[in-house]
Parts: C-alpha cells; structure tokens; sequence
C-alpha cells in the first residue's frame, strides 16, 4: 500500500480530478482590453464637453471647428492610450518569461510537467531554489525549508518538519529537499485566496481624476449657462438667432480650455516616462501625481526597506566582539576587531568559528556578471559570505562524512568533517539549545570548563544582541577521533548576529519624506523585534508596537488612536494592511501602500497608490498596483514623490494659465455682446487661441523644473481644490486686463476696417498670453530668480506659436481660414505696449511679497 501511494496518480485519476478541480491556475483579471483602454481616455468630463462642443460645431455646419476639437480629442486620447499600452504590454511580457513547472511523481514515474497541469493528490518533489507549484502537505523531507514572505511577509525561512508540514503555492524552497502531496490548486490555494479577496476591492478614481473631474463640471456648467444667457440676451436685443447661435457657440468654446487635457496628459506621460529612468514604471498615468500628494505610506519592511539580503554583522566570542562590514552576499568586506588591542587575524577562536561557519553549511557563493549571488538559505548564506570575508578555507566537497540535519525540535544542525588535523564535528545553532550541549568554552588559553558563570555569560551576550533585532547562531565544534558524529562535550566558540540590513539610502529618503511632511507606517509580517531594530536604524522613532494580536481585539477608534502616533504593525496580516488602509482612508488621508506578496495584493488594490515591488513582487501584485519599482527601492518612493508634486505645481500652473486666456476672451466677447459691437472673435479663432497656441505653450509650462521649497511643504489636503479663491482672484485680473486691452484695441480700429480690427484683437490676445505666461512660470518666485532661460521648452514654444499667429496674419491660406488681414507697424506697436505691463507687473509684485515676507510685515 505504502507503494502504491509513493506511485503517484494514474492518468485516468488525473483526469478525473482536473474535471473537478480544474487547472492549477488563478483567474487572471482579464484587465482592460486594447479596445477598453483606448475608449477609457474618452470617458473624462473635459472630454466630454469637447464631444458636445464638436457635435454642437458640426450641427451649425462649422466643419472646421468640427475638425479642430476632433484632432484635439484623438491627441489626448492617443497619449493616453499608447502609456497604458506599453505598460500593459510590459507586464504581460514580465509574465510570459515566466513558465513554471513541477517535477511530479504519476503511474511510479518521476516527470516535469506543467504546474497549471497539476490536480489534488498528486506527489510533488521538491528542491532548494524551486517555487512550490501548489499547496501540499510534506510526506518526507531532508533539512526542508521555505521563504513564505510573499504570503507572510516573515524573512526568516520556515523549516518543514513535524511541527510544520504544509507547503503553499508561490512560496521558495530555500533548503533540503523533499515529496509532498498536493491539497489545494488554484482559487483554493492560500495564495489563491488572497488574489480573489483583490478582486473584492472596488475601483477608486485618483485624487487628480477627481479634481479634474470637479474642475470640469464647473467650466462646463459656467460654458453653457454663461452661453444660454449671452445668446437670449442678443436675440431679446434683436439680434439674428443664427450670429447669436454662433457667439453662443463661440463662448461655450472659449470658457473650455480645449488644450487642458492634452497638456495634462503630455505633462503627465513626460513625468512617467522620466520615472522610467529612474526606476518606478507608473501602470496608470495620473497615480504619480497623486502619490505627490500621499500623507501617508504605509510600507512593507522586507526587501523594500531592507535589502533581503540576511547578512552577519557582529561577532561575539568570551575573549571579545567583532564588527563585520558589507552587506549581502559580497564576501568583500572585514571583520574588525572591537577591542583595537587584539587583531582578528591572530584569533584562533575566531578561525574556528569561520571554520564552523564554512563547514557547517548547504549554502554557496557564486560570482557572475560582475554580481555574487547565493545559493541556499539565507541564514546559511549569510555565514558562508562571513566566511568569505574571513578568508576561512573551503571544505572539500568530498570532506563531509555525515550529518545530523537542522529541524524546528532541534534548532540545529551538526556536520562530521574530515579535516587536516582529523575528523571534528562542526555545529551551529539556537543559543539556548547549544549551550546546553556544551561542556566547555573557548578561553584565551584553550578549551576550558563551562561553568554556570560562563553560560550566564553567553545568555547575557545573547540577549543583547537579539535586542538590536539580530537572529543569534551559536557555534560549536569537537575533535571526533574515533570517526563518529556526537553533539554532547561540544565546545563553545562563540555567537553570530545576523540581520537583514537596512538599504544605505532609506534613512536619508525617511528623512525627506518627514521633511515633506508625510508619515511613513511599517506594516510587516516579522516579528516584533526585529522590526522594531530596523525602523529604528533608518530614522523611524516608533513609540510603540502593534501585533496582529492586539489589532484584532481592537475597536476601529482605538486602531485610529494608535495610527495617530508613532507606531509600527508587526506580524501583520492581509486583512490588517487592508483595514489599516481603509481607516486612515475614511480620515481624508491620501494612502500609499507598497508590498511585493500576494498577501499585500488586497491593500494594494484598496490603497490610493499602490507600490508593487518590480523584482521580487509577485504578478498578483504587479497588477494590483499603480506603480511598479524596477530596482524595490524605497528611496525611488521618495523621486516619485518629488515628481509627483513637480507634476501638480505644473498642472496648476497651466490650468490658472489656460483659464486667465480664456477669461480674458470671454469677457472680450461678452463685453462687446452687452454694448453691441460684431464679434471680436470668431469661433474658429477662439479655437486657434485655445489649441495651436495656448496648447503648446502650457504643455512647455508642465515642463517646469520643481521649486526648490516643495518638498519642505505638507501634502496638500485632500479636499485642496485646483484654483482656490487666490487662483480664481489671479484668472480675474490676468482675464480683465486682457479682455478690456484687446477690446481697447478692437474699437479703436473698428472705424478703419472691421477685419482689420478684429485681427487685431485676436493677435493682441495670442501676445497677451504668451506674455503673460512668465507670471505663471512659478506662482511664488520672480522669473529673475528661477532664470529667464531656465526652461527651454517654454522659449522654444513661444517662438513657435508667436511664429505660427505671424503667419496666421500674413500667410494667405491661413488668412482665409481665420478671415485675418495683415497688420502695420503702428498695429504691432500698439499691442506690444499693451502687452508690457503683463510682463513688468507681476515681476514687481513677487518681488514685493518676497520683501514683506523677509521684513516679516
């Protein structure tokens, strides 16, 4: 019978399970479609209103109207379209590299197969460096351990023996190897459970989506209430309903900035694709912007903030204690001596603990493509590269003549070695549980007896060095003469502190998020301790600590109490990120969430941002997210925020802009409606103003460098609108002036030629703008100060536009397109001191306010 089992499955039974269970398989999102990304650009209000306005266009038979607000709609939604594309595209690309199989017991033959292709029951062998296929349950196994991080988020690796024997789909076996039977496939796997409660998550719009949106009801709303009203006050005054249908028309145009959404789309596609370069590939274009505005972000400890890389850092011997530098599995750095009198190099004690920790060991390291990298348990590993770094000889390979492997009832593991100076026995393992099978102690003069005073030592010096959140291996050998592996009358070398170590450039991104005023919260699933030693270590300050334990009996008020102060979670669970998430949501807290398991994959999803991590992140994670991070880098967080609020002073900037342009034709038009002029300007005019050169120039405007101060200032709160009463004051007086100067100028030469005068006007408002776009450049600080030249793109975007109304005045295809005639030079003149004070005022002004500020006055 017992045979029988070890056979595996038949064909017959394989089938019969597949039709039951179905394929070893997650149901991938189907995600959006070409077609549904192409059409979901074409679903914002802006949008919208630019649709009605065409429609509106092409009913009055203006079809070059028509086709102007159609180019505009297909540019935006093309930019947007060919982003999510390419990130779409990207990620599927990352997945297809990516084929998993298993090695199976069926019908008593060992063979590979697909993972999708595996049924419950099946018998599943598995090895360190494989990813278990499917949960199981461990039948038989040798040293067998797992990293389950990605469903945890605990570091250390888990040994499989009697006290744990299951196994779970998307976990890494990391030592041993042994046979399981499979339980659970699919959606009925823990990792399967976890990616199905994502899908529970409802959509929530970005917080720019939102602003947006709002901004948009607004001027639509105002386009056509404010047209309505112009057009049944021309025809009550008597005059024509189609010219009045007309100038109706043209109001609601010019109250829409029609470049808006391309300019933010543009703006916001050069910010993703800048991020690119450094690491963080945005999956929807609007996240970045938002994560500029995050008061909060709550962060995944393991491989984000630290590297994922166990690595022994302290040495501690009954004689003295040792500092080792480096980081990871790069055997370049030092063990140096703490006590400068004694010189590591001449420590027999220490030779020998390098020789237990080469010895008593699975793991190896290899070097190439320039990196080293590491094969086996990380804790292994970390004392192999201690070895390394101790210039500690390599056994042979043939030098192992028995073992005694490590499981969780023994907390050890013992290795019989042949040796130069014979066979010794070599052993490493929990403190308490060596001490305890040592009989001596290595003392300055030799091996001598342990004595209770001696191992209250070795206690003391354990305690400590767990308390810095350090895992403790205690090392052990003994000659074995007579050729037989025995673990008592062992003696004690010494004690070993391993971590995983902090990035070097967290600490200084933690302090530049506090400075910017946003909170960073980890939530991980190690254990108290050690989270509590790295948050510590990079510049977090947490007054307290909160399991999942004390979560679960907590109320949500006393959970919102706890989150209000300095605390970090540890041991936490899926549910916990998630319901963390939702509280400080529901206190108006703009929430970035990173993580890299399946069991972050819910928070991610309910987050405002979620931050997957690029490198160990799983797919279910990648596809939760809205930001990827190539390089799992938390600092790379910290650019992205920078760029994020880079991206919302821009697009503020660019949205006062368009819209003091617009306000200045709308009250051009209205203006000369009320006293009963013709019309100032002509519908497709107002959409040459608002495309060819109010467009260009506000995208050049999106490409302003960040202000030295915006990541000394709080995130904007979550209900901060886009203008406010000082921007709505700032389009009023840019729109007055404008409106009443390009009026000035309409009147004055109407008497001569109404064409002429109307030319006029309309260039003398594409001066005015590109004039006044260098009071926009920065909303605080004069251009003097920032530099004139200092972008580029704007300059070169002046030129152009300011060219192309040149050749809208004189180049005669244009001419009848936009009904214009050529202008003198006395025409010209009038306009450009007009279009002076747009320049001087507001330069004297900051300059103004900066003085105050500085005189505190």
């Amino acid at each position: 019978m017992h045979n029988q089992q070890n056979a595996g499955l038949t064909a017959a039974q394989v089938l019969a399970a597949r039709q039951e269970h179905g394929w070893n398989e997650l149901p991938v999102a189907a995600g959006p479609s070409t077609w549904g990304i192409l059409l979901r650009q074409f679903g914002n209000l802006l949008v919208l209103i630019l649709m009605l306005a065409a429609i509106i266009a092409f009913i009055a038979g203006d079809r070059i109207d028509t086709i102007a607000i159609i180019i505009v709609i297909l540019l935006n939604g093309t930019l947007g379209f060919v982003q999510e594309w390419r990130v779409q595209n990207a990620l599927q690309a990352l997945r297809n590299m990516m084929s998993p199989q298993a090695t199976v017991v069926r019908g008593g033959q060992q063979i590979v197969v697909a993972a999708r292709d595996l049924v419950p029951g099946d018998l599943i062998i598995v090895t360190a460096g494989d990813r278990v296929p499917a949960d199981a349950e461990v039948l038989k196994q040798t040293s067998l351990c797992a990293d389950e991080s990605a469903l945890t988020g605990e570091s250390m690796p888990v040994a499989k023996d009697g006290e744990d024997t299951g196994l779970y789909l998307g976990t890494n076996i990391v030592d041993g190897h042994g046979m399981g039977r499979v339980t659970a496939t699919g959606t009925a796997t823990r990792f399967g459970q976890i990616a199905m409660l994502t899908g529970s998550v409802a959509y929530r719009p970005t917080h720019l989506q939102r602003q947006l949106g709002e901004l948009a009801k607004q001027l639509g709303i105002a386009a056509l209430l404010i047209g309505a009203c112009v057009m049944a006050l021309g025809v009550w005054s008597g005059r024509p309903m189609t010219e009045m249908f007309m100038t109706g028309i043209s109001l609601a145009v010019a109250m829409v900035p029609e470049g808006l959404p391309a300019a933010v789309t543009i703006t916001i596609a050069l910010g993703a694709a800048a991020l690119v370069r450094q690491n963080a590939l945005t999956r929807r274009l609007q996240a970045v912007e938002t994560l500029g505005a995050a008061s909060v972000i709550c962060t995944d400890k393991t491989g984000t903030l630290t590297e994922n890389k166990m690595t022994a850092t302290q040495i501690w011997t009954p004689q003295g204690s040792y500092s080792v530098t480096g980081t990871g599995y790069d055997p370049s750095g030092h063990i140096i001596a703490n006590d400068s009198k004694r010189l590591s190099a001449n420590d027999p004690v220490l030779a020998d603990m390098l020789e237990v920790c080469a010895g008593c060991n699975h793991a190896s390291l290899q070097h190439h493509d320039g990196t080293w990298h590491m094969v086996g348990a990380p804790t292994e590993g970390a004392l192999m590269t201690l070895a390394y770094k101790g210039k500690a000889a390599l056994p042979e390979p043939d030098a192992v003549m028995d073992e005694l492997p490590f499981n969780s009832n023994r907390k050890r593991m013992s290795i019989l070695l042949e040796t130069s100076t014979g066979p010794k026995v070599l052993t490493k393992g929990a403190p308490e549980r060596l001490r305890d099978l040592c009989t001596g102690i290595m003392g300055a003069e030799g091996t001598e007896p342990l004595t209770d005073a001696g191992r209250k030592e070795i206690d003391a010096a354990h305690t400590r060095m767990a308390a810095n959140g350090q895992r403790v291996i205690a090392l052990a050998a003994q000659p074995a003469p007579d050729g037989r592996l025995t673990e008592y009358g062992l003696t004690f070398l010494g004690l070993v502190g391993i971590i995983d170590p902090p990035r070097p450039e967290v600490p200084a991104a933690i302090a530049e998020a506090h400075a910017a005023g946003t909170r960073i919260i980890m939530i991980t699933g190690d254990s108290p301790v050690t989270a509590l030693a790295i948050a510590r270590s990079i510049g977090l300050d947490p007054k307290a600590v909160t399991t999942h334990e004390k979560l679960a009996i907590m109320s949500n008020i006393e959970l919102l109490i706890t989150l209000d102060s300095d605390t970090l979670i540890a041991r936490a669970e899926p549910a916990d990120k998630m319901r963390i998430v939702s509280l400080l949501q529901d206190k108006r807290q703009i929430v970035a969430m990173t993580g890299d398991g399946v069991n972050d994959a819910p928070a991610l999803e309910q987050a405002d941002i979620g931050i997957a991590m690029g490198i160990r992140g799983t797919d279910v994670a990648k596809d939760a997210s809205d930001i990827v991070l190539l390089d799992d880098n938390f600092a790379t967080i910290i650019v992205a925020i920078r760029e994020g609020r880079r991206q919302f002073d821009n697009l503020r900037k660019f949205v006062r802009y368009l819209l003091s342009s617009n306000a200045g034709q709308v009250i051009a038009l209205v203006v000369n409606i009320v006293v009963g002029g013709p019309l100032i300007f002509l519908a497709t005019q107002i959409l040459w103003m608002n495309l060819i050169t109010d467009g260009l120039t506000a995208v050049a405007l999106g490409m302003e460098k960040p202000e030295p101060e915006q990541m000394e200032e709080p995130p904007r709160p979550m209900n901060a609108p886009m203008l406010g009463w000082s921007g709505i004051a700032l389009i009023t007086v840019f729109g007055l002036y404008t409106g009443l100067s390009s009026l000035w100028i309409f009147w004055s030469l109407l008497p001569v030629d109404e064409t002429l005068a109307r030319t006029a006007a309309f260039t003398a408002m594409v001066v005015f703008e590109k004039s006044s776009v260098f009071a926009f450049r920065s909303l605080r600080a004069p251009c003097s100060r920032i530099g004139w030249f200092s972008n580029p793109f704007l300059l070169l975007a002046l030129a152009a536009t300011l060219g192309a109304q040149v050749a809208a005045v004189y180049w005669e295809p244009l001419q009848v397109l936009l009904k214009t005639t050529g202008l003198a030079v006395a025409e010209w003149q009038m306009i450009g001191l007009f279009a002076l004070p747009l320049i001087i005022v507001p330069e004297l002004f900051k300059y103004i306010l900066i003085w105050r500020h500085t005189n505190g006055t």
